[in-house]
């Protein structure tokens, strides 16, 4: 049985899981003429990168038994999630978009579209592992971290290597 405060936080999962993609989809759209002071792409895949090493710490702490840093190191994640996604839509605004040039572009495009779809998935999967340590739900906590935690990690991974592969083509 769901309590009151666990239906609230699944409608603002429902609600934050719609919303945060087209909202993102819908800025796309948008190009402001700006010249940025820094060139974020790097900076943007170098805070995946940070990402994909915090989540193998905070994996690793759990298993050690640390709860207290398991929970400082999800939340950063989570913080860095939220500065990578500020920063790409930045970017985007901003800027034209890059075409792949290379001779993989179907490993390339595998990737980008695995990657792309994945970390709209990966949302509520987060808020709802999130949500369920919050409440004190631990053994169902437990049950979505371990579906949470691999697509998390390779939504991570894989934005640091659309970059790399794009990077030649800026």
């Amino acid at each position: 049985m769901k309590t009151a405060e666990e239906k609230k936080y699944n409608r603002i999962i429902i609600i934050l899981s719609i919303v945060l993609p087209l909202a993102i989809a819908g800025l796309f759209g948008v190009k402001i003429d700006v010249e940025l002071p820094v060139f974020l792409p790097p900076i943007y895949a170098a805070t995946n990168a940070i990402t994909a090493i915090v989540l193998i710490f905070a994996v690793i702490a759990i298993k050690k038994g640390n709860r207290v840093l398991h929970e400082k190191l999800i939340k950063t994640a989570m913080l860095l999630s939220i500065l990578f996604l500020i920063l790409y839509v930045a970017y985007h605004m901003t800027s034209d978009s890059t075409s792949y040039e290379g001779t993989s572009k179907g490993i390339y495009f595998f990737i980008l579209i695995s990657h792309i779809i994945l970390s709209i998935a990966v949302i509520p999967f987060v808020l709802i592992t999130y949500m369920r340590a919050k409440l004190g739900k631990f053994t169902a906590h437990k049950k979505i971290a371990k579906i949470t935690f691999p697509l998390w990690l390779y939504v991570a991974i894989t934005g640091v290597v659309v970059y790399i592969m794009i990077a030649p083509y800026y």
